[in-house]
């Protein structure tokens, strides 16, 4: 073989040997290309919901992704992120449904385009047990959002005092940011309150005479007292004739909440020296028991006309109602037998219950 001819084979090695080197380039520059553009990059689970509680790096984020269930490959993920250059991710709360490609990923995280939450309040609760149910599913802790609820800006703002504020948060599912701060969601609710009863219902508090938190304060009362809204104007009604009459409210809710307990209240309960106390107070207490809901507002502002002067509780949780104080112990010696009929049968299947567990020993 001549040099020349040598020369040529050498030559075409090398061109092939190119050729090969450029066909898998691009084979992997197109196949990292078609992966870096397609839409099912990243597979979560089924309405997988990412929280990121303060920016994160790409590492931080791979090992949340983890946690999470997603399905995708690492390494080509710090390649994507490295090509587009998204490295810093935001806080938030992303949702994510289906399968999604690197560019729509990234950039949601990054520029923080975070999905809303429902965020539920309950209608009823405890002052304490409030702030705990919103802080938990919301971002800030609940001393943050109790102190947001004591600043004076906040409340001069809407012309009320840190008591009147918890009768405004209407039970109600909002659509909001995880990321909210307790100032910008107080002022979020009381907006809502506002709009909702505030503003439409002022003539009629006007017409009855009271002010939004007197409402407020006696709907709150009825909140507690009733389990059935139906039955709430009833209750209204009645809770009205004694403010009308200047009888004292006499209302067991507040006594509970002076106590600082739903239980069974004894008679010694009663006799708590307490500002809420309407057992020895005249009037409505100072401020709400509990956060009202929409029909206990209503059953406030329209309550049911009747000449009911009391009420004890039945056995099915709703209430029967008196004109006369006669009337009313007839009644309440039904409730009280009944309970005692119920402390019997309890008292008798512990025993039973206790001398089962007894055999049961003594034959082993």
């Amino acid at each position: 073989m001549s040099i020349t001819d040598f020369n040529h084979l050498r030559a075409r090695e090398w061109g092939m040997a190119a050729l090969v080197l450029l066909f898998s380039f691009l084979l992997v520059f197109g196949s990292r290309t078609w992966r870096l553009e397609s839409g099912s990059a990243i597979s979560p689970e089924a309405d997988t919901v990412l929280l990121i509680h303060e920016t994160i790096g790409l590492e931080e984020l791979v090992e949340l992704m983890d946690a999470h269930g997603f399905r995708f490959n690492p390494d080509e993920l710090r390649w994507a992120s490295g090509i587009l250059g998204w490295r810093r991710f935001n806080q938030g709360r992303y949702v994510f449904r289906e399968p999604v490609g690197y560019p729509d990923f990234f950039s949601k995280l990054a520029l923080g385009l975070q999905d809303p939450m429902l965020l539920r309040i309950p209608p009823g609760a405890t002052k304490e047990a409030l702030k705990e149910r919103i802080a938990v599913q919301m971002q800030f802790e609940t001393y943050e959002l109790a102190a947001a609820m004591r600043d004076t800006s906040l409340l001069n703002r809407y012309g009320i005092e840190a008591h009147q504020l918890y009768g405004r948060i209407l039970p109600d599912s909002y659509e909001v940011f995880w990321t909210s701060t307790p100032q910008r969601l107080l002022e979020r609710l009381l907006s809502e309150f506002d709009s909702r009863v505030a503003e439409p219902y002022a003539g009629r508090m006007e017409e009855l005479g009271r002010t939004v938190d007197e409402i407020t304060t006696l709907a709150s009362i009825i909140e507690w007292e009733a389990r059935f809204d139906d039955e709430k104007p009833a209750i209204s009604g009645l809770y009205w004739n004694r403010l009308n009459r200047r009888w004292r409210l006499q209302a067991d809710p507040t006594v509970n909440y002076a106590k600082g307990e739903r239980s069974r209240l004894v008679f010694a309960d009663y006799r708590i020296d307490h500002p809420y106390n309407t057992y020895r107070i005249h009037g409505l207490p100072p401020g709400p028991i509990t956060n009202p809901s929409l029909a206990s507002i209503r059953s406030a502002l329209f309550p049911e006309d009747h000449n009911y002067m009391y009420m004890v509780a039945t056995p099915d949780g709703r209430h029967a109602f008196s004109r006369t104080y006669a009337e009313h112990r007839r009644k309440s010696r039904e409730w009280t037998d009944w309970l005692r009929e119920q402390r019997r049968i309890r008292v008798e299947m512990e025993r039973e219950d206790a001398l089962r567990e007894e055999a049961g020993g003594s034959g082993q």
